[in-house]
């Protein structure tokens, strides 16, 4: 289990991760999703033991993290992580020599999958095609936690579509415990199962993808309609134009009048209200 105590890091007065608590346990595909800035980096940087926490206290497993102490079961890679420049079938043969317990059948099934020629050298592949191959590569090895920071980055769709096929491939032959942080909300949620929403350095939320999906959700209609059903409820945004209003809401469904329509808030327009909108209370 993974366990933030109190954490923060602090650049100069600047407090990048503030008071951070939460747990997560030893297996499972999580979602980090912030705004640039909002602490999504150093809070998997810290998880690695790359940097050291200003206060409070990061454990695996019971054990302190920390930069004396780099936890050799965590794997973080960051967007744009290079490889040496060999054949792509060279790079795969040095992870299974370098790495105990690397799956090699794997890392050349899942590169045969997604079209990787084994006989080309690192840096003649496309960038997505480099993500890719370091991604295989991370996920072939025996890390009992997985840190992948944008992943997606120089994908098309049809390359996100397949990267979301391996991360879950993966993770069903070896569960443990995933981070992905990336800024394509609507797509990781085919695969994963929690979200930790950061925004300014704090936890704003941590909830399973399911009951995000059951709470959140829009009642639209007319102002008169709609504004008296937000009394005791947890609006985190609405919007008006013409006398309409669109509420967004977070929480127990209610059953509106008949000229108020109920619909589902995507992921990602549930993440825009949560950190830009404003609660109604």
């Amino acid at each position: 289990m993974v366990e933030f105590k109190t954490v923060t890091k602090r650049y100069g007065k600047a407090a990048a991760i503030d008071r951070i608590t939460l747990e997560m346990p030893e297996h499972g595909i999580y979602c980090l999703l912030g705004r640039n800035g909002a602490g999504k980096t150093t809070f998997m940087k810290m998880l690695a033991g790359h940097i050291a926490v200003s206060d409070g206290e990061i454990t695996i497993n019971k054990k302190t993290v920390s930069t004396s102490n780099m936890p050799d079961c965590v794997n973080y890679i960051e967007s744009g992580s290079v490889q040496f420049n060999m054949r792509v079938s060279r790079l795969i043969d040095t992870a299974n020599e370098l790495q105990d317990g690397f799956d090699k059948p794997f890392a050349l099934e899942m590169a045969e999958r997604f079209e990787l020629d084994l006989r080309k050298h690192y840096n003649k592949l496309s960038l997505g095609m480099k993500t890719m191959l370091t991604t295989i590569i991370t996920l072939a090895n025996n890390s009992k936690v997985i840190l992948l920071d944008e992943p997606v980055l120089g994908f098309d769709a049809i390359m996100r579509d397949q990267f979301n096929t391996l991360l879950l491939t993966s993770y069903q032959a070896n569960p443990r415990l995933i981070v992905v942080s990336t800024h394509l909300i609507d797509e990781i949620a085919k695969v994963t199962e929690r979200l930790i929403i950061i925004d300014k350095g704090h936890v704003l939320m941590e909830a399973g993808i399911d009951e995000i999906d059951e709470k959140a959700y829009t009642l639209a209609g007319s102002s008169a309609d709609v504004l008296p059903l937000l009394d005791g409820i947890n609006c985190i945004g609405k919007t008006t134009e013409g006398g309409i209003v669109a509420a967004h809401i977070y929480g127990e469904r209610i059953n509106p009048p008949s000229d108020v329509t109920v619909t589902r808030l995507s992921l990602q327009d549930f993440f825009i209200n949560i950190v830009g909108g404003r609660k109604h209370v």
